[in-house]
């Protein structure tokens, strides 16, 4: 990060108000009748009605719209182990994605706490409060068991974003990315720079979608993975290469047709991409700094199809694509968790999407070269359709599979929640807080549970 970049950024995030979230409330509190509904005595009403059915909880709280984002800031992105309350601006910043794209409340908590056990415990004990956990930047191989475990305690959904919502983008600018390639999904030879828990996930998604495992050669800081390594992690051991002749990236990369970067910085050379398979697949999603530049990866290759997770460059691959509303979809319908199903139409979703025509305002806001091709693999962060697009597959797919509560029984009156959702944050973005009853009223004028 430049000099200049790390100011303003301290400067944005201090500001007349630090931090980027606050608490506002939702209802009218003017008058002392107000306040005795909001409190005291009026408050009872709702409480007694939630310990006689605790479903009830859906209708009188915020639970159904609230998300914990959870982290002890064992694995920031970029940064390693930075301790819970280093990790709080990210996590401020994942619960303010999670509201300006899909309105759903989320509220950060930093645990410090790096026994698996203890932090498992922790968030079981606070679960009551919430419709929904995204854990976020805790290190592997824990992260596999702290999310396993608690998807069995918990009956609301519970996602480790570092892993599904990178596998979710990646898989769906694959998708892509082969098409324009002109390539079968299934006969790519794929690489993967990382075996943390974001490459982990990335293979299995990749297994899923048609690869065999034999096509995915997995690096880490030691080289290639290979059956050969006297000490394997059961997740690495999914991924080990029978062939014992692969010692570099330099030599995995060779005629290979995608490589993604799920690493550190500068690792990938240009005499490595020019090694590369006609027309290779280069994502290099290290962050602030890629696994090879895109300035320096299409001088060596200019018929590669290029993508990092910076803005600065076409094809952002981010997990803000798919996490508010993978969340958003799974709170419609109360689903006891997110599945495998829920995920893969959330990949279907994105990648179809960037295919459609893109509106006028997007077009402003990135340019208005935005067709499907070699520099448009996916859709831009932000572009208000995925809210539609992604929530209903994915709540389509909790009902399909089985794990919905609460079925949508119109498909075109949730399309217009969805709408009203985003155009209500948008007013309220563009016009500051209400405080006042008519302001409150015209926003929040619409039950969006009642579908």
């Amino acid at each position: 990060m430049s000099e200049r970049l790390e100011e303003k950024a301290l400067e944005y995030h201090e500001g007349e108000r630090p931090g980027k979230t606050e608490i506002t409330p939702t209802k009218p509190h003017d008058t002392p009748e107000q306040l005795s509904l909001a409190y005291s005595p009026g408050v009872a009403a709702p409480a007694a009605a939630i310990s006689k059915d605790r479903w009830q909880a859906y209708r009188y709280t915020n639970k159904g719209n609230l998300i914990a984002v959870v982290s002890n800031g064992s694995a920031l992105l970029g940064l390693g182990n930075v301790g819970a309350l280093g990790s709080k601006p990210v996590m401020e910043g994942k619960s303010m994605l999670f509201k300006i794209y899909a309105d759903v409340d989320a509220f950060d908590i930093e645990l410090a706490e790096e026994d698996p056990d203890k932090f498992i415990d922790a968030v079981q004990g606070i679960s009551p409060t919430f419709g929904g956990i995204n854990l976020e930047d805790i290190k592997a191989p824990e992260c596999f068991y702290i999310e396993e475990r608690l998807r069995n305690l918990l009956d609301i959904p519970v996602m480790h974003d570092d892993q599904h919502g990178a596998a979710i983008t990646i898989a769906a600018a694959l998708l892509n990315a082969a098409e324009v390639a002109d390539k079968e999904l299934q006969s790519l030879k794929v690489v993967i720079s990382g075996a943390g828990a974001a490459a982990i996930s990335t293979a299995k998604m990749l297994v899923r979608l048609g690869l065999m495992r034999e096509q995915i050669t997995m690096t880490d800081s030691k080289g290639v993975i290979t059956i050969s390594r006297d000490i394997l992690s059961p997740e690495k051991a999914l991924f080990a290469s029978s062939d014992t002749t692969l010692h570099t990236i330099a030599d995995a990369v060779k005629a290979s047709d995608v490589f993604i970067g799920l690493s550190v910085g500068n690792i990938l050379t240009k005499e490595m991409v020019r090694s590369m398979a006609d027309s290779p697949i280069i994502f290099a999603l290290a962050n602030p700094t890629p696994e090879i530049s895109y300035t320096d990866a299409m001088a060596a290759r200019p018929d590669a199809i290029m993508a990092t997770g910076r803005t600065d460059t076409p094809n952002q691959i981010n997990n803000a694509l798919a996490f508010p509303y993978l969340f958003r979809g799974a709170l419609d319908t109360l689903a006891t968790n997110i599945n495998r199903e829920m995920e893969m139409a959330a990949v279907k979703a994105i990648a179809a999407l960037a295919h459609e025509p893109v509106p006028d305002d997007i077009k402003k806001s990135y340019g208005s070269d935005l067709n499907f091709g070699p520099a448009y693999i996916l859709p831009k962060l932000g572009d208000h359709r995925l809210l539609s697009a992604v929530s209903k597959a994915v709540a389509k797919a909790a009902m399909d599979s089985g794990i919905a509560r609460r079925r949508i029984a119109s498909w075109s009156e949730y399309d217009e929640a969805l709408r009203c959702r985003i155009e209500r944050e948008m007013h309220y973005r563009h016009h500051g807080r209400c405080n006042n009853e008519q302001q409150l009223h015209r926003r929040y004028n619409r039950g969006m549970n009642k579908l």
